[in-house]
């Protein structure tokens, strides 16, 4: 999930708890989220723990409205 801000942009991973980053560009922050991402299952992987499972997903939605 990646949202502006006032100074730039984050990104955080629902599945992946603790796992957030920013940056000042949108390319900036995909690139920390997976460099963040990297790190986070490397560190999962040396110290045996569980692989965590996706439990969320994300679609589009098409609405219409009148006034």
């Amino acid at each position: 999930m990646i949202e502006e801000t006032k100074t730039g942009f984050s990104a955080y991973s629902p599945d992946v708890d603790g796992c957030i980053t920013t940056g000042k560009t949108k390319q900036e922050v995909e690139n920390n989220m997976q460099e963040a991402m990297e790190f986070h299952v490397e560190g999962l992987l040396l110290e045996n723990q569980k692989m965590p499972r996706s439990h969320t997903y994300s679609n589009y939605l098409e609405v219409s409205a009148t006034a």
